[in-house]
């Protein structure tokens, strides 16, 4: 919460309200599954988090990611039902833009030199699973459309279309592949939607790229910020990012931007 309100007093202040509520669900038991979700009920405008709390700073991680899910849906709770239906691009913005400010913080508040190389590796591993992990999905995909056009694809075939996507992705830089990875990804057997892996880079870098934009920003970023999320059921991404950050995101600028704090977590950990 602390967090939180040195960019949005509102956020910080429905984050509270969640707690207060009990909308979080957090019980470490047995038999519980693992992981996190974010669901909404629209006409009780209320939320509910569901995540497992053992003391990690990836659990906090989660629970600000969550959080920023039940944040977007809090500020469309007046919005026109057939308004909040965002797509899977912007669907991650407010839930990786939570993320972010807990772990910056996080890392600029660490006790010791240790917890911070901790805290910087578990921001680089999700660096590298969105601009590599994913893009190695991303291009697998793309190139087993383009011979499922000539027939069926091989078990032989897809564990070399799966391999060389890694090596090109992670620029040969692994000790070891997994060709098989396209058997073991559920994502790739929901045949409703192609792609399932893309919005997730483009999301994170979305969000990365209003994170750097508020850390220049004015007083306003929190007012253009609800505004945004507001809209994200009903504008395209361009249109949106133009209306509310003035940011054109045809131009490279924005990207760079984004993918800057990346490199600078990259650079501070090879430093410590």
């Amino acid at each position: 919460m602390k967090h939180f309100r040195e960019f949005s007093p509102k956020m910080a202040n429905f984050a509270k309200m969640a707690f207060e509520k009990r909308w979080i669900e957090a019980e470490d038991r047995p038999g519980k599954r693992p992981g996190g979700f974010c669901t909404s009920f629209p006409d009780s405008e209320q939320t509910r988090v569901f995540m497992t709390y053992s003391g990690t700073s990836s659990n906090i991680s989660t629970l600000a990611h969550e959080l920023g899910h039940a944040y977007h849906q809090y500020v469309m709770n007046d919005v026109h039902g057939l308004n909040q239906g965002y797509a899977m691009n912007v669907a991650e913005t407010a839930s990786t833009f939570a993320e972010m400010i807990v772990a910056d913080a996080s890392v600029l508040n660490a006790k010791d030199k240790q917890e911070k190389l901790e805290l910087l590796e578990d921001k680089i591993q999700r660096s590298i699973a969105f601009f590599m992990n994913i893009h190695a999905r991303f291009v697998f995909e793309t190139r087993f459309y383009e011979e499922r056009k000539k027939g069926i694809v091989s078990v032989k075939r897809l564990n070399e279309l799966m391999l060389d996507a890694q090596k090109e992705t992670y620029c040969e830089a692994l000790e070891e592949y997994d060709p098989s990875f396209w058997a073991s990804k559920l994502h790739f057997h929901i045949t409703s939607t192609p792609f399932y892996n893309f919005p997730y880079t483009f999301g994170y870098l979305f969000s990365l790229g209003i994170y750097a934009h508020a850390k220049r920003s004015n007083e306003s970023f929190e007012d253009n910020y609800i505004a945004l999320l507001r809209d994200t059921g009903r504008m395209k991404v361009e249109d949106l990012a133009w209306k509310h950050l003035k940011v054109d995101l045809t131009k490279s600028d924005f990207w760079e931007a984004a993918m800057e704090l990346c490199v600078k977590d990259v650079e501070e950990f090879i430093s410590l």
